[in-house]
């Protein structure tokens, strides 16, 4: 279906799109919210600024999909490809993400407020700045991801792994890394206050002058780890692991 045509059926009231083919497609500025896209090709295509609030994209295919600005406020994108798609400042508050795979996406800025991402893939992802707060991240694979002052304030990430990503200066406030995996992390000047890090595994970690201040690191492993002039006031270092 040509972007033209699908536009035109849109504004006629349909809604269900189930499956089309709209690779490379030029659907910048389009108002899609609603709609129901599971399944669809949309590899290439140009969404700049495009409105898909509560549309469904489950399962569709958006490899290398221009998404800046775009507004995907509580889209079910759940299983669907998303690798190397640009979503910059998107807005996904509350999108459905679990399972999708965003290996080497751009979400820098991106709000991401409540989003679920559970068992998502976000490897080598750039996410510099983005609000992730009070997302679900649990199972996340963040390998190498660029998460450089991203909020992530009460955000789930128990079981994640991270191992050799960027969180420096990162908002990790409240949040759960329990039995989570960061390995070679970088965490200096990051603030992870009242966060839980119950037997996480942080062997070889920097935390320098990061905000520890009644964090839980019980049983955590801490083998090679960097706290060179972390705050750790009131923290929980009980069964932590040193070698």
């Amino acid at each position: 279906m040509e972007s033209a045509e699908l536009i035109h059926q849109y504004k006629l009231g349909r809604r269900d799109f189930v499956g089309i083919n709209l690779t490379k497609a030029d659907l910048n500025g389009a108002d899609l919210s609603n709609a129901d896209l599971s399944g669809v090709n949309l590899t290439e295509a140009s969404l700049y600024g495009a409105n898909l609030s509560n549309a469904k994209l489950n399962g569709a295919d958006l490899h290398g999909t221009k998404l800046y600005r775009a507004t995907l406020v509580g889209v079910n994108l759940s299983g669907a490809d998303l690798g190397e798609a640009d979503l910059s400042e998107a807005n996904l508050n509350e999108a459905k993400l679990y399972g999708a795979n965003l290996f080497k996406a751009n979400l820098n800025k991106a709000k991401m407020h409540r989003a679920r991402l559970n068992g998502a893939n976000l490897s080598n992802a750039k996410l510099s700045k983005a609000d992730l707060s009070d997302a679900i991240l649990s199972e996340a694979r963040l390998y190498g991801a660029d998460m450089h002052e991203a909020n992530l304030h009460r955000a789930d990430l128990s079981r994640a792994t991270l191992n050799g990503a960027n969180l420096s200066k990162a908002n990790l406030s409240e949040v759960d890394l329990s039995g989570a995996s960061l390995y070679g992390v970088s965490l200096n000047e990051a603030d992870l206050s009242e966060a839980n890090l119950t037997s996480a595994s942080l062997n070889g970690a920097d935390l320098f002058k990061a905000n520890l201040s009644q964090a839980n690191l019980s049983k955590a492993k801490l083998s090679d780890t960097n706290l060179e002039s972390a705050y750790t006031e009131g923290a929980n270092f009980t069964g932590v692991t040193w070698d």
